[in-house]
């Protein structure tokens, strides 16, 4: 069983920053891909970023150029660092997990508001 802690979100101006760490528990967090999603009022969640145990990297277009997912195994922990935040980037962002073996993991979410 692995739980996943996000932290790091809040309320920002149109063009602000943030970085949201996701903090794991369970000895095998390298194994692991990682990935965040996010989900507006109304909306479907949608992938943000992931990032595989080798560390290769994959972004949804509107977080590319603005947004970089990263990891450090030794903390078990994930990041996502946010640039250029516009009002379209306000959403509850989720961490999740995913094992070799399929085995998935959500967070409970951190809120992200960005105000113009």
């Amino acid at each position: 069983q692995v739980q996943l802690v996000e932290s790091g979100g809040g309320s920002v101006q149109d063009g602000g920053s943030l970085r949201l760490s996701c903090v794991a528990s369970g000895s095998t967090f390298s194994r692991y891909t990682m990935a965040w999603y996010r989900q507006a009022p109304g909306k479907q969640r949608e992938l943000v970023a992931s990032i595989a145990s080798g560390g290769t990297t994959n972004y949804a277009d509107s977080a590319k150029g603005r947004f970089t997912i990263s990891r450090d195994n030794a903390k078990k922990t994930m990041y996502l660092q946010m640039i250029s935040l516009r009002p379209e980037d306000t959403a509850v962002y989720y961490c999740y997990a995913n094992s070799y073996f399929g085995d998935t993991y959500w967070g409970q979410g951190t809120q992200v508001t960005v105000s113009s």
